[in-house]
């Protein structure tokens, strides 16, 4: 395996971890402030009718990015909403305002022998420290340094220490019944591709089958590397469901179906049963995909005191990851960055100590404004909770910051890229929004550039059984704020 760009790959990979599920319980809060507008602009009201959804479903805060400046629009600000994905906005400004934007993670590795003529006759331990983006091309490089210290057989075990976060028992099909879906795997301090083999699909009719390949390698699993091709006639309509793809399987995937030819070259990314397993598996296979032989086994472990590191592989730059986290809404590569907080700022790494410091960092950072409950602050929860005033409040806040170049670059623009590119309307090129979405919400939130000159913070959250049919109301509020000079 060749190393690609990481850019490339994290297009292909991190689209799969949108959440697309939940849940949400709301409660009623004050529709405006006194002399702020809360009547909603009629195209807006208008789509909520056409959607079948009342207008209290609805929160929503149009301000100046300048602080202290008149609300534009005000409607239900201080409802406490389910905000989705969007409050991956309070994680990823919150470490790009107390970590810096320069910030990187890094992947010791150490050896407990010298190697001699190739031979290691000892362990080796790579550290993990949480890193968000650690991809595959990424451990192939980390293989490859390996190499390069001279080792060419490892004559002992391949140890993996994970133990820099400190983490619940994790059930991936707790959140909506579905383990296979890269969104719902748990962090890791050594987290290597998300914990996702992504299928290639490529047909070859004169051999009848569709060819399969597999990244990153796995060691220790038996994988298919064809499946039948359909008839001929058969559209591709729902691929997945066409091959009956057996997952459950820790030691193989089986595909009991076919792969429709009319859908030509296809890549799927699922997360393999014993997600537990997934890091030894990559590093296994990973070492030998690149010649290396190992006599022992790949297995959990901690560095032994007083070890000093052969090399360490860093990571981008936080102001990269923050990009990728917003840009595609990854929900584990955001658990990664919060933990990091906590290991960084609070002592541990672990979610309690990671909530303590944003709690902290919330009261200093937007005091008066209500404290969010974040969660696991992904946003793939149904406990979250924010208020579209307090949201409004921390885009204010971070227009104001050193940081706001990077902040602001890392949100999806309309109809350029990340979940907005297929955005078209008056906003196109000139809005940066956050999206959210689960099953009962529809959300987002962030800048949108005025046809007056003037910029605007817009917040916007839908909570309810209907939230799915939402978007063309907010679509309709985001163009109406990008047309300020027609108000």
């Amino acid at each position: 395996m060749l190393p690609g760009s990481l850019a490339s790959f994290c297009r292909r990979l991190l689209g799969v971890a949108i959440a697309t599920i939940g849940l949400c319980a709301c409660a009623a809060g004050p529709a405006a402030l006194p002399g702020a507008v809360g009547t909603l602009p009629a195209a807006v009201d208008a789509a909520l009718q056409r959607a079948a959804l009342p207008r209290d479903a609805l929160s929503v805060m149009v301000v100046p990015v300048q602080e202290g400046a008149a609300a534009r629009l005000v409607h239900q600000g201080d409802r406490a909403q389910n905000p989705a994905s969007v409050m991956k906005l309070v994680t990823t400004f919150a470490a790009l305002d107390l970590l810096g934007p320069a910030f990187a993670w890094e992947t010791p590795v150490y050896l407990d022998a010298p190697p001699r003529d190739g031979l290691l006759r000892g362990n080796v331990y790579i550290q993990g420290q949480g890193d968000p983006a650690l991809v595959v091309e990424r451990l192939w490089l980390l293989m490859q340094r390996l190499r390069a210290q001279g080792v060419a057989q490892i004559d002992g075990d391949i140890v993996l220490d994970r133990s820099a976060f400190v983490l619940p028992a994790h059930d991936p099909a707790q959140f909506d019944g579905e383990p296979w879906r890269p969104y719902n795997v748990s962090p890791d301090a050594l987290l290597l591709n998300y914990k996702a083999l992504v299928m290639d699909f490529q047909p070859d009719a004169a051999a009848g089958v569709a060819r399969v390949r597999y990244t990153p390698p796995l060691a220790g699993m038996d994988l298919p590397t064809s499946v039948p091709l359909a008839r001929a006639a058969q559209g591709c309509g729902d691929w997945r469901a066409a091959l009956r793809a057996e997952l459950a399987d820790a030691a193989r995937i089986v595909f009991a179906g076919a792969y429709p030819p009319a859908c030509g070259a296809r890549e799927w990314a699922v997360a393999p049963a014993d997600p537990s397993g997934y890091a030894a598996r990559a590093v296994a296979g990973m070492w030998r995909e690149v010649g290396g032989r190992l006599t022992g086994r790949v297995r959990d472990g901690q560095v032994p005191a007083g070890l000093k590191p052969a090399f360490s592989l860093r990571s981008p730059s936080l102001a990269e990851v923050v990009r990728d986290i917003n840009k595609h809404s990854n929900n584990v590569m955001t658990q990664q960055l919060l933990l990091t907080l906590g290991l960084h700022k609070g002592g541990q790494g672990s979610f309690d100590a990671a909530r303590e410091v944003l709690s902290r960092w919330w009261q200093q950072r937007m005091a008066g404004a209500d404290a969010p409950v974040v969660d696991n602050g992904a946003g793939l929860s149904r406990e979250a909770r924010v208020t579209a005033r307090a949201l409004a409040r921390l885009l204010q806040q971070a227009w104001a910051a050193p940081v706001m170049p990077e902040f602001m670059a890392s949100l999806p623009l309309a109809g350029v890229d990340g979940t907005l590119r297929r955005r078209n309307g008056p906003s196109q090129g000139a809005a940066h929004l956050k999206t959210g979405s689960l099953r009962d919400v529809t959300a987002l939130a962030g800048y949108v550039l005025g046809a007056s000159g003037r910029r605007y913070a817009l917040v916007a959250m839908v909570n309810h059984e209907n939230a799915g049919a939402a978007r063309p109301a907010l679509d309709a509020l985001v163009d109406w704020t990008a047309r300020d000079l027609d108000h």
